[in-house]
This record gives structure tokens, C-alpha cells and sequence, in this order.
């Protein structure tokens, strides 16, 4: 994400499109990748034709189960969005779109720039006399065409029409200029986990804080694969926070849309499946309707309700008139296990070994991934890392997994990350159940699924200012100032398309 300077209006306050295109354009422009320090916001890209302000790797999937083209039969009807039913900035949407038969450019007032990515720059947005605030995404279709990167941002564009789930980015709306495709998203002022936990004692959370923000965020993987959407780069960069201190995934440009088939499995173990039918992602399974909790007063994430302290040690299996063990309930398990994909994407220092190895990958990577994500909110740091890429990489695939010393960290939380960084994939947690497992593990021993929502977060953003940036003028700097990761080439990505 990105930070620009002007407002788009059609008043003398506006900024023109030839400026807005300057401003995206050096955005896009290929970045310096001489540093190999976490320390910014922005990541680096390297693709076949060279280096740009984000990182990440691509060779296409080879696989017939993956489609290059829609298939969400939601794509066309982006209004049908159950949790967004009383969302004011949905009302104001499609109040504007009653009002004047669309949505474009001229109806909102760009702010600042939020934040720079590989395929646009997403700016803050005010809907034109609403004071209804948004993210939107803009990104220059020349630049895209001339980087072969019009099919990610059609992809990303697809899976956003898709989602419906409360730790998912909402797109409100999408329409395009002569020059920009723009995704109108939700806005989260909280920033995103990774300048956040540097902003904690220590540079890490607390054992708690990550298990709250883990959760949610499991949740919404569990979702996206049920979907058949493979992630494909989870990283604390890609976790925003919401004004609430909730979490929602954001960036699907490096996402594979795959075949998923649904199971019912009849004990914990998954042994046995009682039925299965194969689904493709024009199913949209909806995560169950906001509960009435949101509406209380907040409540301790490790309350009794939520994250109990009560071990399994502690209790006794549930019986039946006190003489047989109950069995326990049927589950379902949603798990894209068949899609392989012979790209190369993510960060270098999230890259699952399969990937680096090119044997080919599946879902697997994104449990990998997970793992790196816990491990790095807990010591500050990611596992792996070496001191160059390819000395990470090498890491990734040769070395074994260790934890500092200090902090001390619970058995269970070191149990659950050597679970999850197993470098064979089919050993690896979650490889065959999918979140059901991970949802098991000791770790989250007490969670109570349903009502994480309703959970208090450990912090809750101070408001930030929405007044613009952009001067009055036209007149902005083609290049615009912004904080860059200095990682820059910690991203990968080899385009084969």
C-alpha cells in the first residue's frame, strides 16, 4: 500500500489524472533492492523483467484444476454481502450508485496516500459529501499490460467479489478510467501487524496478543480455502488492523483460485469421511450471519468464554448417562489438497521449501506460511533468516528450526510452530484437514470459535487524522515521498504467464 499527495473532486481542490498517473507510474517504477534489513512497509518484487516496489515469486501452475478465467457466479452480483447488511459505507455506495446509475473517479476525494504495492498504490478516500471513508486501489493499465500483470490484478480483482467474512477486505466497488482500474476496499486505520509489533516491548507480542490475532487470522484462511483460494502471501505486512483492533487479510495478487472438495469427516481424528462432493470455487460459502454479541459490551479475548486457562488434563470426556464416551459431532473440512501449482511466489523468508525446491506446491504452503507468521510475532523475527536471500533460502530448505532463548514461550506455542514448519508438506499440520487441525492443537485450547468476533483485542488503534495531505493544487511531486521496506528484495517472483 501506498501514500499519495491530492484529491481527486471535480472543485479546484482536485488533482488531475495526468498527475494521478504520474504519481502511480513512479510508484510502479522499479525500486533499488540493496538491502536485506526488515525495517519498512513496502516490499520488493523481482520478476523476469526486473525489480519493483514489491517482492514475491511466479512461475504458472500447471495444473488442470486451476482456472485463469472467472468462475464466482458472485463476481456479477458483489451486492449479495450478508455481514456488510448494515454497514453505512455499503448504504452510501449504493446510495450514490441509485442516485447517478454508477460509480466513478469523479465521486470520491483522494486524501493521502496509504501505501505502495507491486500492481498499484492504494490511496484514502473520502466519498464525496458522506464523510464515508475508504482504501482505494489504483493502478495504471499501461503499467500493468507492459509488466504482464494484468491477469494478477484481474485474479485479486475476482477474489475481493468473492469474499464475505469478517476478517476479509470488503470491496465496496470496482470501475475503471481511460487509464486506471480502481477497487474501492474498506479502510483500516490501525496500520498493519508488522508496524505495529514494532511498536511493542521488544519489537514481539505477548503470547496472548499473538494467539488473538493468529486466530482470526486462521479463520480467515480456513474461509478462503473453503472458497478454493490458496494464499499465498501471509505475512504481518498483509494483516491490517481495523479501527476496532481487529484483523483482516488484504493483498490477492499472488493468490491461486483452485477445485476444493468438501468433506464431512466423522471423528476428530479425520479417519473416516462420511460423504464427499467436489465443489469449485463458484460455491460461496458464507461464514455464519454477524452474532448479536458484537453489539455488547466488549469482552476479555481470554475470558473463560474464549481462551480458557483449563487444561485438558483437567477435564473429563463427555458421556452418556455416564457409561459410554459421546461421539463426537461430524466436521466439515474444506481443503483445496488437490491444486498444485508450479509457481514461485512469496517472500523469502515466509517460502515454503516445496516452493524453493520447485516440486511443485498445494495449500500446504499456505500452513507453512502460518507457522513463520506465529513464529515472528512471538520472537520479533523470522526463523530462516540469513544474512542475504540466498543464504535464507538455503536456510529455508537445509537448516532445522530453532528458538531463541528468550522470550520464553508456552510448549504448546513451540509445538504447534514445529507442527507447522515441517519441511515435508504431507507431514505437515493441516496438511490433509486443513484449519480443523491447527483449530485442535493445544494452543488454542478453550478458543471458542464462534465468538471470536466478539473477543476484546489486546489494542485498539488511536484515531488517526483523515484530513488531506494532497495540497490544494494540482501541483503535486511526481514522486511522492513514502516509508519502503528496506527488504526490498525479500520478495520473488519469476512470471512465466
Amino acid at each position: 500500500m501506498a501514500s499519495k499527495e491530492g484529491s481527486l473532486t471535480n472543485s479546484s481542490q482536485s488533482m488531475s489524472i495526468n498527475t494521478l498517473a504520474d504519481q502511480v507510474s513512479s510508484s510502479l517504477s522499479f525500486a533499488d533492492p540493496s538491502s536485506d534489513s526488515k525495517t519498512g512497509n513496502n516490499n520488493n518484487k523481482i520478476s523476469e523483467q526486473g525489480e519493483s516496489g514489491k517482492s514475491s515469486t511466479c512461475r504458472p501452475s500447471t495444473s488442470s484444476d486451476i482456472s485463469d478465467e472467472s468462475t464466482c457466479s458472485s463476481f456479477s452480483s458483489s451486492i449479495n454481502k450478508p455481514h456488510k447488511a448494515n454497514d453505512v459505507r455499503w448504504e452510501a455506495i449504493q446510495a450514490v450508485r441509485t442516485k447517478h446509475g454508477g460509480l466513478g473517479l469523479n465521486h470520491f476525494r483522494l486524501l493521502k496516500r496509504l501505501g505502495c504495492g507491486d500492481i498499484g498504490t492504494v490511496h484514502l478516500a473520502e466519498l464525496n459529501g458522506t464523510r464515508c471513508y475508504f482504501a482505494m486501489k489504483v493502478m495504471d493499465k499501461t503499467a500493468l499490460a507492459s509488466r504482464k500483470k494484468l491477469l494478477r490484478a484481474q485474479t485479486e480483482r475476482e477474489i475481493l467479489q468473492c469474499l464475505d467474512h469478517p476478517f476479509l477486505p470488503t470491496l465496496y466497488s470496482h470501475f475503471e478510467t481511460e487509464k486506471f482500474s480502481c477497487l474501492v476496499m474498506e479502510f483500516c486505520p490501525g496500520g498493519d501487524l508488522h508496524t505495529l509489533r514494532q511498536r511493542q516491548p521488544g519489537k514481539r507480542f505477548t503470547e496472548q496478543a499473538a494467539k488473538f490475532y493468529v486466530a482470526e487470522v486462521l479463520l480467515a484462511m480456513e474461509y478462503l480455502h473453503m472458497l478454493g483460494i490458496i494464499y499465498r502471501d501471509l505475512k504481518p505486512e498483509n494483516v491490517l488492523v481495523r479501527e476496532d483492533g481487529h484483523v483482516m487479510l488484504s493483498d490477492f495478487d499472488l493468490s491461486l483460485r483452485c477445485t476444493v472438495s468438501l468433506s464431512i469427516v466423522r471423528s476428530t481424528n479425520g479417519s473416516e469421511g462420511l460423504s464427499k462432493s467436489s465443489v469449485s470455487c463458484s460455491q460461496q460459502p458464507s461464514c455464519i450471519q454477524q452474532p448479536s454479541c458484537i453489539s455488547m459490551a466488549p469482552t476479555s479475548c481470554f475470558g473463560p468464554r474464549f481462551f480458557s486457562s483449563k487444561s485438558k488434563k483437567d477435564k473429563k470426556p463427555k458421556t452418556d448417562n455416564g457409561n459410554h464416551q459421546v461421539t463426537p459431532l461430524p466436521e466439515l473440512v474444506a481443503e483445496p489438497t488437490s491444486a498444485r501449482s508450479m509457481s514461485f511466489v512469496g517472500t523469502h523468508e515466509y517460502l515454503a521449501p516445496e516452493i524453493i525446491k520447485g516440486e511443485g506446491h498445494g495449500s500446504a504452503v499456505d500452513w507453512w506460511t502460518f507457522g513463520i507468521f506465529l513464529y515472528e510475532l512471538l520472537f520479533g523475527k523470522t526463523p530462516f533468516k540469513g544474512s542475504g536471500n540466498r543464504a535464507t533460502l538455503f536456510n529455508v530448505v537445509g537448516q532445522p528450526l530453532r528458538f531463541p532463548e528468550s522470550p520464553v514461550v508456552s510448549f504448546a506455542a513451540r509445538d504447534l510452530i514445529r507442527s507447522l514448519l515441517v519441511k515435508e508438506p504431507q507431514h505437515r499440520l493441516a496438511y490433509k484437514r486443513g484449519a480443523t487441525e491447527i483449530k485442535q492443537h493445544p494452543f488454542f485450547e478453550g478458543v471458542n470459535w464462534a465468538l471470536v468476533r466478539c473477543a476484546s483485542p489486546p489494542e485498539i488503534p488511536k484515531p488517526v487524522d483523515l484530513e488531506p495531505v494532497y495540497p490544494a493544487t494540482p501541483a503535486v511531486p511526481a514522486a511522492a515521498s513514502t516509508s519502503v521496506r528496506s527488504d526490498q528484495s525479500n520478495y520473488l517472483e519469476f512470471d512465466f504467464f
